[in-house]
């Protein structure tokens, strides 16, 4: 076979000394590689910086005292509540009634313009919250009225008739095919901040006379409201989108009520067969 070698040819003496040299490379090579072993704690590191970003995207569960839930109804006694304006649960008005705050119908009795009976009987919690996620359920007969109200001051609702109905932001409370309110607009309807902001095209009500989960977020002037799962409205106090419905509203003449302060929980009474159960809060820290 024809050697494909096309180099300078080497004698033997040259072959010895070729030997002599690759053999030297050879031992320089290995001591090269003696420092291969302190390279592999910088894989390691490598491997542990990868991990970080991993270790960071997950969610953490919280912890803080301030965000575990609260029971505001124990299902069995008016415990944390009182009347509006008053020192004691409006009597006739409001019941339990198999596990749940029952607001029994007032049936005939005068109502101020926007319908709320004038001797009303708003019941609030005692202790008033700032920044809060509120989740609770809700039911109402057919063709009933009602909301849950928050950012409530007692004092600014007893200066303003009718005196024990609660003046704050309304989570709308309603039967939306027969009670005559819806027709008023989107911002009457179930789920909408009344009068202010009405909810958007997912909403989904269940059948009048099912339970419906309602939730409340309110932390550093924005607000959602949703409705049985879904996100339904949100909300930011002092942009020019809220004032321009603020001074819309009915809300407008009066002075400080969009501000954010520490108010009550509000079951509001509108004169109709409405029931509240599973009412829970958790204060959120800015």
């Amino acid at each position: 076979m024809k050697s494909i070698w096309s180099g300078p040819r080497f004698g033997p003496r040259c072959a010895a000394a070729f030997s002599l040299f690759f053999l030297a490379s050879a031992m320089g090579c290995g001591a090269d590689a003696e420092p291969e072993a302190d390279t592999q704690p910088e894989a390691d590191t490598q491997a542990d910086t990868q991990a970080e970003p991993d270790a960071q995207s997950g969610q953490e569960e919280p912890t803080q005292p301030d965000l575990e839930w609260i029971t505001l109804f124990d299902g069995e006694t008016f415990d944390g509540w009182t009347g509006l304006g008053r020192n004691s649960v409006p009597g006739g008005h409001w019941i339990i009634d198999d596990g749940t705050i029952r607001k029994v119908a007032s049936g005939a009795v005068p109502t101020a313009p926007d319908g709320q009976p004038l001797v009303g009987g708003d019941l609030r919690t005692l202790e008033a919250y700032r920044d809060f996620e509120l989740v609770f359920e809700w039911r109402v007969a057919p063709g009933a009225n009602s909301g849950i109200k928050y950012n409530v001051s007692e004092a600014m609702s007893v200066a303003s008739p009718p005196v024990n109905a609660a003046l704050g932001f309304e989570y709308q409370i309603l039967d939306d095919d027969l009670h005559p309110d819806a027709l008023n607009g989107p911002n009457r309807m179930a789920g909408a901040l009344y009068d202010l902001v009405p909810p958007g095209p997912g909403k989904e009500t269940r059948p009048v006379g099912s339970f419906n989960e309602g939730r409340i977020v309110f932390t550093q002037g924005h607000g959602e409201h949703w409705l049985n799962g879904i996100k339904i409205l949100e909300f930011d106090l002092g942009t020019p989108e809220f004032e321009a419905l603020l001074a819309a509203s009915k809300y407008a003449p009066i002075e400080g009520f969009a501000d954010q302060r520490m108010g009550h929980i509000v079951l509001q009474d509108h004169g109709d067969d409405v029931w509240f159960r599973n009412i829970k809060i958790r204060e959120i820290t800015p």
